[in-house]
């Protein structure tokens, strides 16, 4: 609950902060603070399935609580974690932000060069979908045990 409790305030500061502001540049070059309101999902794809992507993160949410029952591995513990908050948080912004119920639009704020736009639930999705990806490999199973 702390990757959707960093990601709700977040974006509460950042909407309040930002809204009608210029980008805000914190390290030239490297990090901006800015704005923005995605529709679609990663980097803006689909920006007219937005009730689909809503599905979608819903399923996603009943399968980590439906497999975070089985779990007896701290690795996969945090990596769904990681991926059950960062789903949650962009899944509030699609139920509850404008312009409608199951149409909102995800708020992303983090901008690096050469990187579309994007905010701490993103970053908690692609650092939990790393994570599982190294426990795979590594072998180890949901349930704390290694694969030969």
């Amino acid at each position: 609950m702390l990757v959707l409790l960093a990601d709700v305030v977040s974006k509460h500061v950042v909407v309040a902060n930002l809204t009608d502001h210029a980008p805000v540049r914190v390290i030239p070059h490297v990090l901006t603070l800015t704005l923005t309101r995605n529709p679609g999902a990663a980097f803006g794809v689909g920006a007219g399935s937005t009730v689909l992507f809503t599905a979608v993160a819903a399923a996603v949410v009943v399968v980590i609580v439906r497999t975070a029952r089985s779990l007896g591995s701290r690795g996969w513990a945090i990596a769904l974690g990681l991926l059950l908050g960062g789903a949650l948080g962009n899944l509030a912004d699609r139920l509850f932000r404008a312009p409608a119920p199951l149409r909102g639009r995800v708020v992303d704020w983090l901008e690096l060069p050469h990187w579309p736009v994007f905010n701490l639930a993103d970053a908690a999705i692609v650092s939990g979908g790393v994570l599982a990806v190294l426990l795979v490999l590594s072998g180890i199973e949901l349930d704390g045990s290694r694969r030969p």
